[in-house]
């Protein structure tokens, strides 16, 4: 039979809802990201500068969300083991890394099996901070500037000593770039974090070494060691009278970074969100200035730019343990 208008309507009226109904289905049980609690994986100790530069981030995150982030200290390998975990993690927005300059830089050189790829097996949110390391002596070491340094340590070839916080970290970077760059022989010797290394310094079982500045500026203040330079391009507005290294070593830079990532694969609205939020956080007077208070300056960049960024520092580290003929682990 054929139905009259009014039917007709009527069937019409209740097939539009039935699909309307249908495509809104997926759009009402999408939820708004995030709704569940989040992690920020540090892959270094607690008290470590990832650790204390992820903390505020973590809390502005959770103060902006209503959803409680946490930090994971993951430890192990150089920082591979935290980053491993990140890397392996569903990639939904939930579990973040703190990358540093050796975990997602120079750690692909320097070990001959990595478990994850330092760029590919990442989606980088933003870059969080950047530093510069300072070059410190014992005060009994008769030297003051880098150019006295260097002559001492060529007079004393592999005699001198320098302690960094492990292999991959930037003052293990900076040391084996300043041999190369200097054309020098000093021995290494690796500690568990910076400021080991500074109290041994301290004590006099070491020659030099670089360091972030918590772990060597409460020792320079009171006299017990010697700030010689610092490893950024430029001299320090705050600190005008403390030479750079490149000027001695034209071309001399290490700048420590962090940043976050997530997993590859994590959809682009969500890695966009994080880095928003992320951004945001960055521009917080009361987080520049508990940055500033570490030594760090509080940084922000694109997805894209952070990228590009990583892939640069990949290729620099590895053409200097190259020069440095360090053998991967």
């Amino acid at each position: 039979m054929i139905p009259t208008p009014r039917y007709a309507a009527a069937a019409l009226t209740g097939a539009w809802a039935l699909a309307t109904f249908n495509l809104l289905i997926p759009h009402a049980a999408a939820q708004p990201f995030p709704v569940k609690p989040m992690r920020i994986v540090a892959p270094f100790p607690a008290a470590s500068v990832a650790d204390i530069l992820a903390r505020p981030i973590a809390q502005k995150m959770n103060e902006t969300w209503g959803q409680p982030v946490i930090v994971d200290n993951r430890t192990g390998a150089a920082g591979n083991v935290g980053s491993e975990l990140v890397a392996k993690a569903p990639p939904d927005g939930y579990t973040l890394l703190l990358g540093t300059i050796g975990t997602n830089g120079s750690n692909a050189a320097l070990y001959a099996k990595m478990p994850f790829h330092p760029l590919k097996d990442f989606a980088p949110i933003s870059q969080v901070a950047t530093s510069y390391l300072l070059l410190v002596m014992h005060p009994t070491v008769p030297v003051r500037t880098v150019k006295e340094v260097i002559a001492l340590a060529k007079s004393r070839p592999g005699q001198l000593t320098f302690g960094s916080a492990g292999i991959g970290t930037s003052p293990f970077l900076a040391g084996e770039m300043f041999k190369v760059m200097a054309g020098v022989s000093i021995s290494h010797v690796a500690y568990k974090g910076s400021p080991q290394s500074a109290i041994d310094l301290v004590a006099g079982r070491l020659d030099l070494i670089f360091a972030n500045s918590t772990a060597v500026l409460p020792f320079i203040r009171a006299n017990r060691l010697r700030l010689i330079a610092i490893s950024s391009a430029k001299r320090d507005p705050a600190m005008p009278d403390v030479p750079v290294i490149a000027e001695t070593i034209p071309g001399f830079e290490v700048a420590p970074w962090w940043g976050l990532l997530a997993p590859a694969g994590t959809p682009r609205d969500i890695v966009s969100r994080l880095h928003t939020e992320t951004a945001r956080i960055l521009t917080l007077q009361d987080v520049k200035a508990h940055y500033a208070n570490l030594g760090m300056t509080a940084v922000s960049s694109t997805p894209e730019q952070f990228g590009a960024y990583i892939q640069s520092e990949i290729s620099h580290w590895a053409k200097i343990v190259r020069a440095a003929g360090i053998k991967p682990e």
